[in-house]
């Protein structure tokens, strides 16, 4: 049986104060929920939460990282940096570092290895424009992402690995893919990973969904029988509504 992993990602919000407050209040609201509860957060505020995260049953992930151990790239994190101070997962390919900071399938399936390499857990993101879904490529685009994204990989290293579906058109807009919708698609995902790895690493990876995840439709999603909880944007912000969500499980 799969295990639900609830991830917040909080973007480009939260000073160090503010995160600090945050995590104080919701891990007494979540500190009975029986999935993996992981909040990513900004740089600036990863010491922070760490520290505050102590003895709580609450995961601290950053949000992006770069392939290259160490060298001339002003301005960017690497994984060993992130695992030095106790980072356990890192975001990685989300569609906002895909439209605006030119990642590519190429440069996620770098970062996935670096994050293994360094005993990170990467969360991949992969998902499909409203343009691509009406002209019927959703499904080849995010099943070549999937794949293109565990390039190279072994069988064995699926077990460290989260893929999260965030169709774009969902994230940020208040439109969210029916339960049906988004369950099929991930069915979709996991079938190119039993292609790729076979049906028992298929069976046992976990996939997310994303995209105006919120706690009056987190149940239904979570429900379902392929998705293995959510990456949460805009509503992981608020205490008591993120707290709603992970106890929908």
């Amino acid at each position: 049986m799969r295990k639900k992993v609830i991830a917040g990602n909080w973007k480009m919000n939260m000073l160090p104060n503010e995160a600090i407050a945050f995590i104080e209040e919701f891990s007494q609201m979540v500190k009975d929920a029986k999935c993996e509860v992981i909040l990513c957060v900004p740089y600036t505020d990863l010491f922070y939460s760490l520290l505050t995260a102590q003895n709580t049953n609450i995961k601290i992930g950053a949000q992006n990282m770069h392939w290259e151990e160490k060298g001339a790239y002003t301005g960017e994190v690497s994984a060993k940096m992130l695992k030095s101070i106790g980072v356990e997962y890192v975001i990685i390919g989300h569609s906002e570092r895909r439209q605006y900071f030119a990642e590519t399938d190429e440069t996620v399936n770098k970062k996935v290895k670096a994050a293994l390499a360094n005993e990170l857990k990467p969360i991949i993101c992969v998902g499909e424009t409203l343009e691509q879904r009406e002209a019927g490529k959703a499904v080849e685009l995010v099943t070549k992402q999937t794949r293109l994204a565990l390039e190279g990989l072994t069988k064995g290293e699926l077990s460290s690995i989260i893929i999260a579906y965030e169709p774009i058109w969902a994230i940020g807009t208040g439109k969210t893919a029916t339960s049906e919708d988004a369950n099929q698609m991930i069915k979709q995902i996991r079938n190119e990973v039993a292609n790729i790895y076979g049906n028992e690493a298929a069976e046992n990876i976990i996939i997310q969904y994303g995209g105006s995840v919120k706690s009056e439709n987190a149940k239904e999603l979570f429900t379902t029988s392929d998705i293995d909880g959510g990456l949460v944007g805009g509503a992981s912000l608020k205490p008591e509504e993120f707290a709603k969500i992970c106890l929908s499980v």
